[in-house]
């Protein structure tokens, strides 16, 4: 390892490797260091006669352990632990419960959630691979709403908290097309609500014989539809050197794919420019960044870290990029405040009134997320699809807004390999944050010999779901901060997430979770859509739905044009930093009208395209 580098990146996923890919392919030769906390996990062929991968990244299938942190109320709980997220008693996240409908459950709570992934690659690794756009509405939300009649906004908080973006869709399109392109997205452009200047999509594979059902349904229902942009490789993929093969929901669909077909930022852009002759990029896994050391004026000189054995090191940075998604990205930022007071005081600088800006951390988001399910007359084998088939932008259009009152809406999407593998089956029946496979079925004692024989053989290919991704009232209380007594297995303290729905909130996941079910119904009734739906619903209504949903985890560092309302600079800089920048999903100050992993890589392309240029 080199003393200094004019580029660290502090996290290898979808907000730091688009960074490292751009300079890395720079005629300037610019050094740039990627540290990744977690292990290097390399697909078949990548030097290796078989994968890394065990493909049971999501499972956590070693010995039962109990949480044993004091100061939580479920302490004594099993867990299990997943050899690409931290284990829970060392590096806990500490959630508060609101406890709205149990009062009893009321306090702090230990769980994994909010940790996509620890690999390089991060959550790209493991995830569906769905890559949608936002539409142009999304960016422009504050004025949008500025005199609109909502439902379910009593105390006027959307006109109150809700921020345009400093870029339009316009001026983020052509990274769109650069993400599109160069990170290996099939799908089909016509029927989305989002202007394309080119089409950079891979033709899809077939659809599943069960999509026809959501067919049905969104063309009963006149919503125009859409092949669900994958990341997932169909054809030959050119920037990346891979070749396309037959990619199956079995080594695909939320597993580390052990073909490379699945577009993670390792495959695609981090292995094509690490190694290469005329490339200054440099990849260090298992290091885990413990503080960033400031030189008082207002730049990070240094980026602590320990390595591999746990020893801890430093090197040198001439620019700083945090990337280690938002919860851990704001925990480090909040951390390095607490080893200088100059570096606090940038942080928390005061603004042009004389108060101290206390912005750090607030406003953090999710994903207003639920949908429906039911189960379909026929069989099919959905271990030959994707996680998707087709997609509606429907309850995104003004004209559905308006008619409802709703603030912002949402993308429509239905799971084609849901319920494809006992193995999934396993993972979903009734689990809860830190379930696992060995808690699912053992949980209900009523699957047990011929009764579990008969609900797998009752599921199995018939199960059809549809979701929803919408936006989340952006509010000030729901916040990421460092927990006042728990630390992890080095002394520092934790991230405690602060975080409920707003009544708008639940106002809308209702409202798309009603439109999911009404695909549903059409889709196996065209007719007249009187057919049964099995369940439907915001993840608002499960249990500990406040953190469910955290892999969708967001803002908490937004950015903006006026440094007295962000934290970031358009151009994602920290507003009194020279040198540092924050490319997760923490600078979004809107969560967005779909999932968000396509538009953390657009906006990572942009200030990498912008530092290539300044460099």
């Amino acid at each position: 390892m080199k003393p200094s580098y004019q580029v660290v990146i502090i996290g290898s996923g979808a907000g730091g490797a688009p960074i490292a890919n751009v300079l890395g392919k720079s005629k300037k030769g610019i050094t740039v260091l990627v540290l990744e906390k977690g292990p290097l996990l390399r697909p078949q062929g990548d030097g290796l006669p078989v994968s890394d991968f065990k493909r049971d990244e999501l499972y956590a299938t070693g010995p039962e352990k109990r949480i044993t942190i004091p100061e939580v109320h479920n302490r004594g709980d099993a867990y299990y632990s997943s050899h690409v997220e931290p284990d829970l008693n060392d590096e806990p996240h500490i959630y508060f419960d609101p406890g709205v409908e149990n009062p009893r459950r009321k306090g702090d709570w230990a769980t994994i959630e909010g940790y996509t992934a620890q690999v390089v690659g991060g959550g790209t690794q493991l995830y569906g691979a769905v890559s949608l756009r936002f539409p142009p509405r999304d960016f422009k939300l504050g004025t949008v709403n500025a005199r609109r009649a909502l439902q379910h906004d009593p105390n006027g908080d959307v006109q109150r908290e809700a921020r345009d973006w400093p870029i339009s869709y316009d001026d983020l399109e052509p990274y769109y097309c650069m993400a599109e392109e160069l990170v290996g997205i099939n799908g089909t452009s016509a029927n989305q609500q989002k202007p394309f200047s080119r089409d950079c999509y891979q033709s899809p594979i077939a659809t599943n014989p069960i999509s026809a059902y959501v067919e049905s349904g969104m063309d009963a229902l006149r919503m125009p539809r859409y092949r669900t942009p994958l990341a997932v490789i169909t054809e030959d993929h050119a920037p990346s050197g891979r070749k396309a093969g037959s990619p199956k929901t079995g080594y695909v669909n939320r597993y580390g794919d052990p073909m490379g077909f699945k577009s993670n930022t390792y495959v695609s852009l981090l292995r094509p420019v690490i190694g290469r002759g005329d490339s200054n990029v440099e990849l260090r896994s298992n290091c885990t960044v413990t503080h960033l050391e400031d030189d008082g004026n207002g730049k990070i000189r240094r980026v602590w870290f320990r390595d591999e054995a746990g020893s801890l090191q430093s090197v040198g940075a001439g620019v700083v990029i945090v990337a280690c998604s938002a919860i851990e990205s704001v925990r480090l930022l909040l951390l390095s405040g607490e080893t200088s007071p100059s570096f606090k005081e940038r942080l928390h600088p005061k603004t042009r009134k004389g108060v101290p800006k206390d912005l750090l951390g607030r406003y953090f988001l999710t994903h207003c997320f639920g949908g429906a399910e039911t189960v379909v007359p026929t069989r099919f084998d959905k271990s030959l699809t994707l996680d998707s088939d087709w997609a509606t932008d429907y309850c995104t259009t003004a004209a559905f807004l308006d008619e409802l009152q709703l603030w912002a809406g949402g993308a429509i999407y239905n799971n084609t390999s849901a319920h494809a593998l006992p193995i999934a089956l396993a993972r979903t029946y009734g689990n809860q944050d830190i379930d696992t496979i060995w808690t699912a079925f053992n949980g209900d004692t009523r699957l047990t010999g011929d009764s579990l024989v008969e609900y797998l053989d009752r599921s199995i290919g018939t199960q059809l779901s549809i979701s929803f991704m919408a936006n989340q009232v952006p509010l000030s209380s729901n916040r990421i901060e460092l927990h006042p007594a728990v630390t992890d297995k080095w002394g520092r303290r934790v991230a405690y997430i602060l975080k409920d729905w707003h009544e708008h909130d639940r106002y809308l996941m209702d409202t798309l979770a009603d439109q999911c079910r009404k695909i549903l119904a059409y889709g196996l009734d065209p007719t007249n859509g009187n057919a049964r739906v099995d369940g439907w619903g915001g993840v608002y209504r499960a249990d500990n739905g406040v953190a469910r949903i955290a892999n969708h985890i967001l803002g908490g560092a937004r950015f903006g044009s006026d440094r007295d309302d962000s934290v970031l600079d358009p151009n994602c800089r920290v507003w009194d930093f020279a040198n540092l920048f924050v490319t997760d999903g923490s600078f979004m100050p809107t969560s967005g009208s779909g999932n968000p992993t396509l538009t953390i890589q657009a906006n990572a392309f942009r200030v990498g395209t912008y530092l290539e240029g300044q460099l």
